[in-house]
């Protein structure tokens, strides 16, 4: 029994892990920011603005999981249960295209004598994130898609967001890490190769899940 339940805390740590790090890893305003800030400010500054991102990641995905926590009836019926894996799949499949096709704007990289504190750039990394709200969209169709909500068990659930906090501060840690140790050869068509990049992994992640859940579905 002890063995049961370690492993579905190892599972839901994992599951919070990848959803951490796919929530953060789209290099749209906030992605921008901090390679900006790592680029022309240092790693640090660059690291404490997706710490920022992070904490506000963390915010809206608890605020999904409430909202989740409110319609679990929905989604315990036997027609939610069929239907919205393989639902969340097409939306994530979309996410997927998107990431891929979106161009983001052109970096502002001058040299600055302001680099502010720590604090302050965490601060705005952690408003910029919040000004888009659209983020639990995307929260909604990474937790439908791989099974993170709420089960009764408020640990399993605790250690499932820990694990996502996790992923997305590791996500920044080592973005900026590599940035720094590159940054005499970056160009902003970096910034897009890795969208593309994000975006043909979540498309492979989308299309497996939805051919799994369509195999599921026809037994």
């Amino acid at each position: 029994m002890t063995g049961i339940i370690i492993f579905d805390m190892l599972q839901m740590l994992a599951k919070g892990v990848l959803i951490g790090i796919l929530a953060s890893a789209p290099m749209g305003p906030v992605g921008v920011l901090t390679v900006q800030r790592t680029l022309v400010k240092g790693r640090w500054y660059g690291f404490a603005t997706g710490v920022g991102a992070a904490c506000s990641d963390f915010a809206y995905a608890l605020l999904t999981g409430i909202f989740m926590g409110f319609t679990m009836s929905f989604a315990e019926s036997p027609w939610a249960v069929r239907w919205l894996k393989p639902l969340g799949s097409v939306v994530l499949l979309l996410f997927g295209i998107y990431f891929y096709i979106w161009k983001p704007a052109p970096l502002a990289v001058r040299p600055s004598g302001k680099v502010g504190t720590l604090a302050h750039n965490m601060l705005t990394g952690f408003l910029v994130t919040c000004s888009n709200p659209l983020i639990v969209v995307f929260f909604l169709v990474l937790f439908a898609r791989f099974g993170f909500v709420p089960d009764g068990h408020p640990v399993n659930m605790a250690v499932g967001y820990v694990g996502l906090l996790a992923g997305a501060l590791l996500w920044w840690y080592l973005l900026t890490a590599v940035l720094y140790r590159v940054r005499g050869r970056f160009a902003m068509e970096q910034v897009r190769l890795l969208n593309r990049c994000l975006g043909v992994l979540v498309m492979l992640v989308a299309l497996g899940g939805l051919a799994y859940s369509l195999v599921l579905a026809g037994k």
